[in-house]
């Protein structure tokens, strides 16, 4: 049993409503005898006759009716599930499922889906916040049209995973009021033994950025008077507002503080070589998306939002 098609549905509508083979045919831009065979096929797949062919007329038989009553919600119902799909690839509506890791999710990516939502109102962003880890095997896994990290990719997800910086922060050195480096601008590499510290789980990306410029600095870990160990970059910095250690957090994440002068941000000069030059820590944010995957129209307007925004930020910062 073949089924009937949507041609032969759109035929027999216009023959239903001219009562006539030969303008039914006209409309469709058809031959007569295409839109005689689809009736017949019609008739003979089903057994019922859908027309009366008296003299040269024909008149619309009780099967005939059935079908012109259900072909029209049907051809209806295709005709809104085209529209929809149009609409998807217009970015008049749709979903878009990203992932991104704890800073970028909650600092720097709100402002960048408010803007998308400005332009595409009828869209719907659902972002699910987790460590960078989890979000490059959810991208990898198809979980998220587009994963937005801190630091590096895993070797392993390399292969499946393309990526492209489209943002950076900077850690800061941040002190609160009670700290004795609240007044000064700068310290020198060497002072950071001479304080206590405040840091982060060494799951962390903020955590281990930061070792890693300590060791590019020269400074062993161990070196340090670590106090507080915390999983949150709020609960440290919140420690540290209150107390007198130091910790090295994203500049995101204590932008308020700082205006309102409860935190203050110390420059590091380096003074190894003489040079006095600031030693910053800056890391980059990753947009990750699967390699082989279909990527939706509403997927690609949004990589192409952040890749214009990192553009316009590294023209400007130039």
């Amino acid at each position: 049993m073949a089924g009937m098609t949507l041609e032969q549905l759109k035929i027999f509508i216009a023959v239903a409503e001219h009562l006539h083979f030969t303008r039914a045919a006209e409309e469709l831009y058809i031959t007569q005898p295409a839109v005689s065979a689809a009736i017949h096929n019609l008739e003979q797949e089903y057994g019922v006759k859908l027309f009366h062919r008296i003299g040269r007329h024909i008149e619309i038989a009780e099967a005939g009716k059935l079908l012109q009553v259900e072909a029209r919600k049907i051809l209806d119902q295709v005709a809104l599930t085209e529209r929809g799909l149009r609409e998807l690839n217009n970015l008049q509506r749709g979903e878009l499922k990203l992932g991104s890791s704890l800073t970028i999710g909650n600092y720097w990516l709100p402002s960048k889906i408010s803007e998308f939502k400005s332009k595409y109102p009828g869209i719907q962003i659902n972002c699910t916040l987790a460590n960078a880890e989890t979000i490059c095997v959810g991208t990898a896994m198809g979980q998220f049209d587009l994963g937005l990290v801190e630091g590096d990719v895993k070797p392993a997800l390399q292969s499946t995973l393309e990526y492209e910086i489209v943002g950076s922060d900077r850690l800061q050195i941040v002190v609160g009021k009670s700290h004795p480096w609240f007044e000064r601008k700068e310290i020198e590499l060497s002072e950071l033994t001479k304080t206590p510290w405040v840091m982060r789980v060494p799951e962390s990306g903020t955590q281990q950025r930061f070792e890693e410029a300590l060791q590019n600095w020269g400074i062993n870990l161990s070196e340090l008077n670590v106090i507080l160990v915390f999983n949150s970059g709020e609960m440290a910095k919140a420690a540290i507002e209150n107390g007198e250690g130091a910790t090295g957090i994203s500049e995101l994440m204590v932008k308020k503080e700082i205006q309102l002068g409860t935190l203050r941000a110390i420059k590091v000069i380096d003074n190894r070589n003489g040079s006095g030059a600031i030693a910053e820590i800056v890391r980059p944010f990753f947009k990750l998306k699967h390699r082989q995957r279909f990527q939706t129209a509403l997927s690609t307007a949004f990589e192409q939002m952040l890749i214009s925004c990192a553009n316009g930020s590294n023209h400007h910062n130039q």
